[in-house]
């Protein structure tokens, strides 16, 4: 039965069977690209704590090698070195990194997408493209930038401390002399081909990082070692090292509170108390009340006083070997009123002009007026809380409004403008408006203007040209506010009780020329000898 055709049926089960252990096995594998891909996020973690540890450790050589000089400025060299040689391969490292993942944070810009990375052809291109005088290039001198690092590092710091050579040669192994290892199928095969060729992205990814940590931490053992395995700094205090720093549990206070701030050492700290206070504040000294002594400064407990920005100003002083050191304070704290008003505000009545500076007062209770943001299309800070707010098109503003108390707690809020156009002004003669009598050599000298009638703004408006119309005679255009000699020649013709009208006026605000204006109402003058 061997020879026989299978059925239909047993073919159907075949394939089912085939598809299925299809599917296991791309399960397996999206488990498998989610795993490297945690690994290679917690790694990415560990180096960066790693590398703020090690700026810090590198920092305290730099102060020891400042203030005690001696073997500490041959540690401060070394050191130099080390993190010299140890940024250049981890910089080199991460350009890789962004290189193979380019393509990837096109639709992943967060790298999150693990599953995805199941492909390692970006990396072949660069290190294993037969044919490619590039990839070869790119394949030795990676390899080489290790073999030199490590060389490197075994020069500088292993000839000093040899305990530590064999570590760093295992953490960058790459292989016998030809650069082969023994793979699973007992084979010689390179180091390089052997831990990145054919790989998924997200695995290469993750070996990728780990080197970057043996370098991060192979930084790390030699500053250690430097500063004797412990972090720690000169016990005198040299005024030129440090700053002093105002420490406060939140960063405004309320009228009537206990200020309760600490003044304390930066950069370098300090286990010291101070000899002695030389401390004023708003310029009056401090007692000996107004503060506590406290390891490597005071702590303060005078009255918040009145709400605004108070500075405190003079020295801590510290007795080193009978010598004194000053150490300047100049710091300042903010105390803001208790809210204790309501806000009332009409709804409707939200509105800004267009065409106008609207003046406007934006705060939020309990929050310093220069820790208020505020935001909107036109909105300009003159000073404190106070704004300006041109309005653009539309017929609506947004403003919005935003800070933190000093509980740490935000506040936020947006409020609606209507935006209207200013109304439209009223011509005038002689600062008349509407229909009125006028004798003729009163008109023949007065100014043409316009007027805002009951507008909350106070604008001036500058006449730029009207119309002048004599009946019986043609209608005459004057430029500026006044009458030129065609139009005093009309009106000379013109009768006693004929209403002569100055229409058309056309005006300007000298602040914002820009602005157009609605049509102005015209002015009718009855004249009379």
């Amino acid at each position: 039965m061997a020879g026989a055709k299978e059925t239909p049926r047993q073919k159907l089960i075949s394939l089912m069977y085939l598809v299925f252990i299809t599917m296991l096995a791309l399960n397996v594998s999206k488990e498998v690209l989610d795993g490297f891909g945690q690994m290679y996020v917690k790694i990415s973690e560990a180096n960066t704590r790693v590398d703020e540890s090690n700026d810090n450790i590198f920092e305290n050589i730099k102060v020891n090698a400042e203030e005690k000089g001696g073997k500490w400025v041959g540690h401060l060299r070394t050191a130099e070195e080390i993190k010299k040689e140890s940024d250049a391969f981890y910089n080199r490292i991460a350009e890789i990194m962004s290189q193979i993942t380019e393509k990837q944070r096109e639709k992943d810009p967060e790298l999150k997408e693990y599953a995805q990375m199941d492909k390692g052809e970006a990396l072949d291109v660069i290190f294993f493209k037969e044919g490619s005088a590039d990839a070869a290039d790119n394949y030795t001198n990676f390899l080489d930038m290790i073999k030199n690092y490590k060389m490197r590092v075994i020069q500088v710091f292993g000839s000093q401390y040899p305990e530590y050579i064999e570590m760093v040669e295992a953490r960058f192994f790459t292989g016998d002399e030809n650069d082969n290892i023994v793979n699973r199928d007992g084979m010689d095969e390179p180091w390089f081909n052997n831990n990145f060729q054919g790989f998924p992205l997200i695995s290469s990814l993750a070996k990728f990082a780990i080197m970057q940590n043996d370098i991060r931490q192979t930084e790390h053992d030699v500053f250690a070692t430097l500063m004797g395995k412990e972090l720690k700094m000169s016990s005198n205090v040299n005024e030129s090292n440090y700053i002093s720093l105002l420490k406060t549990e939140k960063g405004a206070y309320y009228q009537g509170e206990t200020f309760d701030g600490s003044i304390v050492l930066g950069r370098k700290g300090g286990a010291q108390n101070p000899n002695r206070v030389e401390l004023s504040l708003d310029g009056r000294p401090l007692s000996d009340n107004d503060y506590d002594l406290i390891a490597g400064g005071i702590k303060l407990k005078v009255g918040a006083g009145s709400p605004g920005d108070h500075e405190i100003t003079g020295d801590l002083v510290f007795l080193n070997d009978g010598v004194e050191s000053k150490i300047p304070v100049n710091q300042s704290f903010a105390v803001i009123s208790k809210p204790n008003s309501a806000v009332i505000s009409a709804d409707k009545m939200n509105v800004v002009y267009r065409g106008v500076e609207n003046p406007m007062t934006i705060s939020i209770p309990g929050i310093p007026d220069n820790k208020v943001a505020a935001s909107a299309p036109g909105l300009r800070k003159v000073r404190g809380s106070k704004y300006n707010m041109i309005p653009g098109k539309g017929r609506e503003v947004n403003i919005s409004a935003s800070g933190t108390l000093p509980d740490g707690k935000k506040v936020s809020t947006v409020t609606n403008f209507r935006i209207k156009d200013i109304p439209a002004p009223q011509g005038t003669v002689r600062k008349q408006s509407g229909s009125f009598t006028l004798p003729k050599s009163s008109l023949e000298i007065s100014t043409i203007g316009a007027v805002l009638e009951d507008f909350d703004f106070d604008i001036t408006l500058k006449t730029v040209s009207f119309k002048f119309k004599v009946p019986g005679q043609p209608t005459i255009s004057v430029n500026g506010d006044r009458l030129d000699s065609r139009a005093k020649s009309a009106l000379r013709r013109a009768k006693a009780g004929q209403s002569v009208q100055v229409f058309d006026i056309k005006v300007v605000n000298p602040k914002n020329p820009s602005y157009k204006f609605k049509r102005i109402s015209p002015v009718i003058c009855q004249l009379v000898n």
